[in-house]
């Protein structure tokens, strides 16, 4: 059905149908704009450099640091978008798969709610409780029969 004919088809429509091919898509756009930021650290480098040491003739030490601050800024604020922009990149590529996982388990999920209401509703008929024991014979494993404060305990603990 997607053929190349197809005046509405649209590459990017199949890598955004599965969480692997959208985080390859995304990881390579990762890697070209890491290598984009490289070669912007070197060229604002080198423009820091280059500004820096252009004096005009009757120009104080600071003067041509202060020409070059405009530049450096606009530059740096440039690599914090690149930085931030690859940041972004790696997160939607992580809630991608975990919208991904999180619709495979909305199912499971339903049924397990589905099934606890049912118990809230309907909840199991109590057991009858045992019948007493004999007069004669001590049951130790009752918790009612043994003695209530350490003074009840008498010479048993001895």
């Amino acid at each position: 059905m997607n053929s190349n004919n197809d005046p509405n088809h649209s590459p990017l429509r199949d890598v955004a149908q599965s969480p692997e091919a959208t985080a390859r898509y995304l990881a390579d756009v990762q890697r070209v704009l890491l290598d984009i930021g490289k070669n912007l650290e070197t060229l604002a480098i080198e423009t820091r450099v280059h500004l820096r040491k252009t004096h005009v003739e009757g120009d104080r030490w600071y003067h041509a640091r202060l020409r070059a601050l405009p530049v450096e800024k606009a530059l740096g604020q440039v690599l914090k978008n690149l930085n931030n922009l690859t940041e972004g990149l790696e997160k939607s590529a992580y809630k991608r798969r975990a919208h991904d996982e999180a619709v495979v388990n909305t199912l499971k999920d339903r049924k397990e709610k589905e099934i606890e209401r049912q118990r809230k509703k309907n909840p199991p008929t109590l057991q009858a409780a045992p019948s007493a024991p004999q007069e004669g014979a001590q049951n130790q494993n009752s918790g009612y029969s043994g003695p209530t404060s350490i003074y009840d305990l008498g010479r048993e603990s001895a």
